[in-house]
């Protein structure tokens, strides 16, 4: 029998709760026949470091590459450096250089599909900025992920938003960008819900008006461009982009909210998968992706149906702080030894945030080893008084 805890209510009040017994999802390695589909992944803060978590976080890089060989098994692709790994948010260049040179071997030693984030991080973003230094901020970064022999995901600037005063600076930007790269890459189109310095991005907050922009970019230099991830939680938007797409560029999805749906698609096309929420269901969304190949689409549903309420649970509002879920689901399941982040991101949940997550995870059938999940999840109630 499992074991039970005792779990906290809004309020305080204490219940009991016992899991379920761990559920199988069956999952074959392999790759996938009908999506292209990526995990974009987390790191793992060293626990013993003896640095400032919030200035000078290190990784614990053992504890990192298992982790994407996990991915890997599961047959999903690693997009490597990006917004889940805490780019920009306690994960500087210096280290997403490390991890993407790392992790880019690592995958070649399985053949694991891999595409890593390339952007302007290392600028700080200011107003007096010129576009020739964003420019040449993403030519360095361009430059590395190529010369690793890496897959470019082309993330979105705040740099770039911070300085551009009009929608032709970021066509102009991008333009010369990618007139520069040897090989298409996928572009990124982060919301504002994820990084609120991203407010505006392409000139507009209007939607439609960006969404303007940016197909304008696609299209003008639709031979160096693979795909598109967009991240605005808004799954009619994304739908609607996706059918004015040039025929050669893929949608990714980066709809954390409305993914099953959005992957499976419509008699007038498909997203692919590029989603941080992959990084904590992993084992339920490789079963998913092999029942869509199996044409089975009543398993698909039924087992990726049962994730939405995690997931729209840990991307809610502020958004950012979905990082903290991600790797929580990480530490239950026995991935990483503690729960540590880079940046002390481990405090951007709150103790009922965290026991309502344990509870969803648990009725989606993603807690591996229950006993251990309840054995870890007593010791992060014990930090909050809870015993």
């Amino acid at each position: 029998m499992v074991k039970s805890l005792k779990l906290p209510k809004k309020g305080g009040e204490l219940y009991i709760y016992t899991p379920q017994e761990a559920v199988s999802f069956g999952t074959q390695g392999g790759k996938f026949k009908k999506r292209i589909v990526y995990s974009a992944a987390h790191v793992v803060a060293n626990p013993f470091a003896a640095t400032d978590p919030i200035n000078n976080s290190q990784i614990d890089w053992d504890a990192t590459m298992q982790y994407r060989h996990h991915l890997w098994a599961h047959g999903l692709g690693v997009a490597e450096a990006m917004d889940t790994a805490q780019r920009g948010m306690g994960l500087n260049w210096n280290h997403a250089q490390e991890l993407i040179s790392r992790s880019i071997k690592e995958a070649k030693s399985v053949n694991g599909l891999i595409a890593c984030g390339a952007g302007t991080d290392h600028l700080l973003p200011s107003a007096a900025l010129s576009l020739e230094e964003v420019e040449a901020a993403y030519e360095e970064q361009c430059a590395f992920v190529e010369n690793e022999g890496g897959k470019i995901i082309l993330m979105a600037s705040r740099a770039l938003a911070a300085c551009a005063k009009k929608s032709e600076d970021y066509e102009m930007v991008y333009g010369n960008i990618l007139n520069k790269v040897s090989r298409p890459v996928i572009l990124h189109w982060l919301g504002d819900m994820f990084d609120p310095a991203l407010k505006g991005y392409w000139g507009h907050e209007d939607i439609d008006k960006a969404m303007e922009v940016c197909l304008r970019v696609i299209k003008e230099n639709e031979s160096k461009i693979d795909g598109i991830k967009i991240s605005l939680l808004d799954d009619r938007r994304e739908i609607e982009m996706r059918r004015l797409l040039p025929e050669s560029v893929k949608m990714y999805t980066g709809d954390d909210f409305n993914y099953p749906e959005l992957i499976k698609g419509d008699d007038q096309g498909h997203s692919h998968a590029l989603l941080g929420i992959f990084d904590a269901i992993a084992p339920a969304a490789a079963a998913a992706m092999h029942a869509l190949d199996a044409n089975d689409l009543e398993s698909y549903h039924s087992i990726l149906d049962k994730t939405v309420p995690l997931a729209r649970h840990i991307f809610e509002a502020p958004t950012y702080a979905y990082k903290t879920g991600v790797v929580f689901m990480a530490y239950l399941n026995g991935h990483q030894s503690h729960f540590r982040m880079v940046g002390g991101a481990e405090g951007h949940r709150s103790i009922i945030h965290l026991s309502e997550l344990f509870v969803m995870a648990d009725e989606a059938g993603l807690l591996v080893n229950p006993d251990l999940a309840v054995d870890r999840m007593k010791t992060v109630l014990a930090q909050a008084g809870i015993y």
